[in-house]
C-alpha cells in the first residue's frame, strides 16, 4: 500500500500517512509556466495499491485537474489498484437540474475521476447520497458525525443539548447527529432563499429557549444561512449557539461574518485546508477526520468492513 499527495490538504495527507505510520509516496506534483500541471512519481508503484489524497477545494478545476493527472500516472505506472481519496468533493452541490438547460457537474466529474482510471473513490459527507451513485466504481462516503459527536459531548455535554439542522434538506443528517448524543431532541430552521447566496431565516421548528443549540450541516460557504440561523435561534431563547460543519469552504467575507455573528463558535473539519484568515479566528476551531480516514483506507487495504466504524 502506498499514499501519494496532491498539493490541495498535504497537512491532512501528511496526518492520514503519519496515523498509518508510512511515509508520502515520493512524487513531485508541479506547474509548467504556463499552470499546465506535471505530475511525476519517482519510486516504483507497480503492483501497488495507491491511495491519492487530494480535495477538490478552491481553486476547485486546478485541484481535480491534479487529481485526474495523479490517477493517469499511477495507471500508466501499473499501479494495481487506485483509490481517489477526495476528503472534500467540488462541484457536489450541482447534483441535480435546479432549471432548463443546466448541468449535472457532480455527475461530470464523477465520469472524469472514472475515466482517469480511479478504481474506487473515498470522500467525507458528500453534499447528497445520490452522488455515490454517479460513479461506476465503488464509493465509499464516509461520516464525520462520530468525530463531531464526541467533541460536542467533551464541551457541551453537561448541558441540555438541542441539534438544528439549518434547513429542512439537512434533517437526516441533524437526525443522526442527534441520535448519537443520546437522542437529543430536533428542531429545524425554516428559511426561504431569494437567491443564490442569501437567505432568509423565517421562523423556528421546535422550542430552543434555554437549551444549548447545536447547528450541524456539510458545507459552510459564504456563511449567511448559518450566521442567519443562529440570530434567529438566539431571538427565540437559546441558550447558545454552536455549529458543527464538515467542509468550511469559507469563500468571500465568510470568516469575517462568522467573527461577529451570533455563534459561540464554528467547528470545522480539516477536509479542506484552512486558509489563514481561518485559522487565526478566535470563533473557527478545526477539527482533524486524519484517524477516520487513515482507518477507512487501512480497512479498504484490508478488504475489512469500513461500514463498521459508524455502528
Amino acid at each position: 500500500m502506498k499514499i501519494m499527495a496532491g498539493n490541495s490538504n498535504l497537512p491532512l495527507a501528511r496526518a492520514i500517512s503519519a496515523y498509518l505510520e508510512m511515509p508520502l509516496t515520493d512524487a513531485s506534483v508541479r506547474r509548467f509556466a504556463d499552470e499546465e500541471v506535471f505530475v511525476e512519481i519517482h519510486e516504483n508503484v507497480r503492483g501497488e495499491d495507491v491511495f491519492v489524497v487530494q480535495s477538490t477545494a478552491y481553486p476547485a478545476n486546478d485541484n481535480l485537474m491534479e487529481l485526474l493527472i495523479c490517477i493517469d500516472a499511477l495507471r500508466r505506472a501499473s499501479a494495481k489498484r487506485i483509490t481517489a481519496v477526495v476528503p472534500y468533493f467540488g462541484y457536489a452541490r450541482q447534483d441535480r437540474k435546479p432549471g432548463p438547460r443546466t448541468p449535472i457537474s457532480a455527475k461530470l466529474v464523477a465520469n472524469l475521476i472514472t475515466e482517469a482510471g480511479a478504481d474506487r473513490v473515498l470522500s467525507v459527507d458528500l453534499h447528497a447520497g445520490q452522488i455515490q451513485g454517479f460513479f461506476d466504481i465503488p464509493t465509499d462516503n464516509l461520516f464525520a458525525a462520530p468525530v463531531m459527536a464526541a467533541d460536542i459531548q467533551t464541551r457541551y455535554g453537561a448541558q441540555e443539548l438541542m441539534v438544528v439542522s439549518p434547513d429542512v434538506g439537512g434533517v437526516v443528517r441533524a437526525r443522526a447527529l442527534a441520535k448519537r448524543l443520546n437522542n437529543a431532541p430536533l428542531a429545524i430552521v425554516d428559511k426561504r432563499r431569494d437567491r443564490p447566496g442569501q437567505s432568509e431565516v423565517m421562523n423556528i421548528i421546535g422550542d430552543v429557549k434555554g437549551r444549548m443549540c447545536i447547528l450541524i450541516d456539510d458545507i459552510i460557504d459564504s456563511g449567511g444561512t448559518l450566521c442567519n440561523a443562529a440570530q434567529a435561534l438566539m431571538d427565540a431563547g437559546a441558550a447558545g449557539v454552536s455549529a458543527y460543519i464538515t467542509h468550511g469552504v469559507l469563500s468571500g467575507g465568510a470568516v469575517s461574518r462568522v467573527a461577529n455573528s451570533a455563534l459561540k463558535e464554528l467547528v470545522i473539519s480539516d477536509t479542506i485546508m484552512p486558509t489563514e484568515a481561518t485559522a487565526t479566528c478566535d470563533r473557527i476551531r478545526v477539527l482533524t477526520v486524519a484517524p477516520l480516514i487513515g482507518e477507512a483506507v487501512r480497512r479498504i487495504a484490508d478488504e475489512s468492513s469500513v461500514s463498521s466504524l459508524f455502528d
